[in-house]
């Protein structure tokens, strides 16, 4: 089989790209769950300290680790849906029957993250009103706290 043949659908090389493909998609999908939990529960350990010692500018502590985690899970996702165009753009080549050889040998996503991209990300619907609720509980227990 040369590199320029090509491979249908039923090929078990082009089923195993795809589940590789999937698993990678699921990953990234996994590192953004975690970045969220993984803020709940700081965020959440912090105000229980603040509200025991009763010093509402600790509160304000919270703010940095909810910032990175708001990043960390934006490039996560500028991952995840990269990896996505890139499934989808080779099950097109599967459907079209224009799957070489030479398209099974790398997994990776459909091109660099730009700026522009993850700064759309950052305020996406799957952040934004969460990282938001984080910050708003955060200056809540800042500003009441007594």
């Amino acid at each position: 089989m040369t590199e320029q043949s090509h491979l249908s659908y039923e090929s078990s090389a082009v089923q195993k790209h795809l589940e590789i493909m999937q698993g990678v998609i699921q990953r990234m999908a996994e590192n953004s769950r975690s970045c969220k939990m993984w803020c709940v529960t700081l965020v959440s350990a912090t105000l229980v300290l603040v509200a025991r010692t009763g010093e509402p500018g600790h509160a304000l502590i919270a703010l940095a680790p909810s910032v990175l985690f708001w990043v960390l899970d934006s490039y996560y996702l500028a991952l995840e849906r990269g990896f996505r165009d890139s499934y989808r753009a080779f099950v097109g080549k599967v459907h079209c029957s224009t799957v070489c050889v030479s398209d099974l040998y790398g997994v990776s996503h459909s091109g660099k993250v730009s700026r522009r991209f993850l700064w759309a990300l950052f305020l996406s619907f799957s952040t934004l009103p969460f990282y938001i609720i984080i910050a708003g509980m955060i200056l809540s227990a800042w500003r009441f706290v007594i």
